[in-house]
């Protein structure tokens, strides 16, 4: 192992709450490998760019030669995670729980070392509480203190609900740190309350209070720079603003290649594996004329594509993107079939129904703009209707081009 303040300067980079640090300089020098808990509630099935700027740092830990505890929120991610909410968060069924928590595992070793990781869920002890038990852990906290909460106190102010079971939340996943005895917890800044807890909670345990460390928010790929700051909504899939780390290397290369300029610089900050130094040379020679923004880009996209697929899939990706912009049709086409029930089918309802648009009004709000283009022709017809029988190639967008040949019947 590294020194422990070598490994602290490392484990620094990017790190934005750290509490405390000098409780991890005074572990590190015992010279043992720490038991690192990061959480994830398998809310969605799939995990996005902004899940791994946090499992970036898990895999640094690993590298320094530390014990890694995936957690799979199974039992929270039901109870649901009130953190930034102004209103319930609807509550999840086991079988999507379950689904999701399955594509969890698959993505995540795309980053970690699985040899160096232990995966649990927190049924594992949650669901065997007890009442007592439950009761014990509910008094080893106060109303008071969750109420400082910005999303709680904003509610309580407001007077709108505030559910009992919503307070459990915290409690529960500083429980999963008790049980683990972790010597760090991390987690993303808007998880900083529900760590602290868990830091809070261990002494009363009988178990050293673990480290907290939190990483940023990654912005989706909708952000914008405004006063030399980036600014717009996290990185979600509800919100139709991520890149998936399961997509395919097309669609991650043109998601990343649509970026902002200013923001492909916060994306390289967060998930490159360029050295701080690289980065700032890079931003000098843009900044100086010997570079552009788009070569920058590009080396960052096919950086991301290359880690999740291949270096030889990145370049087929780059090649495409190249040949649509020409004007050409990938050769790799997807064929999909929209059921007609009658002799014609109402082109905004064939988007919609064929996953280019998100309904039919969007569809007719992008044929009327001229987005659409059927056979190479763009339409502007919100009212076209498409024949039963025929099978047509479509194009939706301009810069982010999707294709398709649309099967009518």
């Amino acid at each position: 192992m590294l020194s422990a303040e070598r490994q602290v300067e490392t484990l620094c980079r990017g790190v934005v709450d750290f509490h405390v640090r000098a409780d991890l300089e005074e572990r590190l020098k015992e010279g043992r490998p720490l038991r690192i808990k990061a959480g994830f509630d398998p809310t969605r099935p799939d995990l996005h760019l902004g899940h791994t700027v946090l499992m970036q740092k898990m895999r640094q830990f690993q590298e320094l030669g530390h014990k890694v505890i995936f957690l799979v929120g199974d039992v929270t991610a039901m109870v649901g995670d009130p953190t930034g909410r102004n209103e319930l968060r609807p509550r999840l069924n086991p079988e999507d729980v379950r689904a999701a928590a399955e594509t969890y595992q698959a993505q995540a070793f795309k980053i970690l070392d699985k040899s160096l990781t232990e995966v649990r869920y927190n049924s594992e002890w949650l669901g065997k509480l007890s009442i007592t038990e439950m009761v014990e852990l509910t008094a080893k906290h106060t109303v008071a203190r969750m109420l400082e909460r910005d999303d709680f106190s904003k509610r309580f102010q407001e007077q709108r609900p505030i559910f009992i079971h919503e307070f459990l939340y915290p409690l529960l996943q500083a429980y999963d740190s008790v049980v683990l005895e972790c010597d760090v917890e991390l987690g993303g800044t808007d998880q900083l309350f529900n760590l602290l807890v868990g830091r809070d909670l261990m002494p009363r345990y009988g178990k050293r209070a673990q480290i907290v460390m939190t990483t940023p928010i990654l912005e989706g790929t909708n952000a914008r720079v405004e006063d030399g700051k980036v600014v717009g909504p996290k990185m979600s899939k509800s919100a139709n603003n991520y890149v998936g780390i399961d997509e395919s290397p097309f669609e991650q290369l043109q998601k990343l290649m649509l970026l902002e300029d200013g923001v492909v610089w916060r994306y390289m900050e967060l998930l490159s594996q360029r050295s701080t130094e690289e980065i700032a040379s890079l931003q000098s020679d843009v900044k100086e004329g010997r570079r552009n923004i788009i070569e920058v880009n590009t080396l960052f996209a096919r950086e991301i594509v290359t880690r999740f697929h291949s270096a030889e899939a990145a370049d087929a990706a780059l090649e495409r993107r190249k040949h649509v912009a020409a004007g050409g049709v990938p050769s790799d086409v997807e064929e999909i079939r929209v059921p007609c029930d009658g002799d014609t089918l109402w082109i905004a309802k064939a988007l919609s129904v064929a996953g280019l648009a998100k309904s039919t009004s969007e569809a007719a709000r992008l044929v009327k703009s001229g987005a659409v283009h059927l056979e190479g022709e763009q339409v502007k017809d919100d009212q076209l209707k498409l024949q039963k029988g025929q099978t047509y190639l479509v194009r939706v967008g301009s810069k982010n081009r999707k294709f398709a040949r649309l099967v009518v019947g």
